[in-house]
């Protein structure tokens, strides 16, 4: 999930035990942000979630998602995700975006988590976003989120397939960067995520983020989560 370009301005479900699948465009920790991957550049995303906490009764790991991005145009994206060990590894995601002008703010318009298997991995999550910096405060992103109604569904069964995200994002130094996102909802995708990256070097980073997921019954434990992120 990329925030590199974040930092050089200043100086991306995955598929779960349970066949859940969150496949990634660019993105802050979890949600999708307005950032566009530059044009003709590729950005390789590895992705782990992992629980830390209580697993002597409730662990809980996620397929690595191996991602790559690419800048096909000015102000559009196109990704293909990896997502293994899963019985159908194969997700695309694209993305659309304006950067911010003056008082008008950042958009982006997307879609993720595109399956290739009918009602079993197309998830099909379409988006709208808007972000604006707020000095000294950051950068706040507001969206929402539609996906597939016959997947995004809550513990019992009952649709759960739209939402809201809101994210606080901000460049603490040249090589740090802080986030805090969260995405509304009962099904999986649903939960708050906060965390920071690490720039390494000026096209490589490592993101250290925690999951708090709003629906235990599905999500049965929150996630640790590892980023790394290389620019080409």
């Amino acid at each position: 999930m990329n925030k590199l370009r974040k930092i050089s301005v200043v100086c991306g479900f995955i598929a779960s035990l349970s066949g859940y699948v969150y496949a990634t465009p660019s993105t802050q920790i979890w949600n999708p942000s307005t950032d566009i991957q530059a044009e003709k550049t590729l950005h390789l995303g590895i992705d782990n979630y992992f629980s830390v906490f209580n697993n002597a009764d409730k662990p809980y790991a996620l397929p690595t998602d191996i991602g790559l991005t690419y800048g096909l145009l000015k102000n559009l994206e196109v990704g293909i995700d990896f997502m293994e060990p899963s019985a159908d590894p194969l997700y695309f995601n694209a993305k659309y975006g304006l950067p911010e002008n003056g008082m008008v703010p950042a958009l982006a318009v997307g879609a993720f988590s595109v399956g290739t298997k009918t009602d079993s991995t197309n998830y099909n999550i379409l988006y709208g976003a808007a972000a604006k910096v707020i000095k000294p405060v950051g950068r706040v992103t507001l969206g929402y989120y539609s996906g597939n109604s016959k997947l995004l569904l809550d513990d019992k069964g009952e649709s759960a397939n739209t939402g809201f995200i809101a994210t606080w994002d901000r460049q603490l130094t040249d090589k740090i960067w802080a986030s805090v996102d969260y995405a509304s909802g009962q099904s999986f995708y649903g939960c708050l995520s906060y965390g920071l990256s690490y720039a390494f070097a000026p096209n490589t980073g490592v993101i250290f983020g925690y999951v708090v997921y709003n629906n235990t019954a599905i999500n049965p434990n929150n996630q640790f989560s590892t980023q790394l992120d290389i620019n080409f």
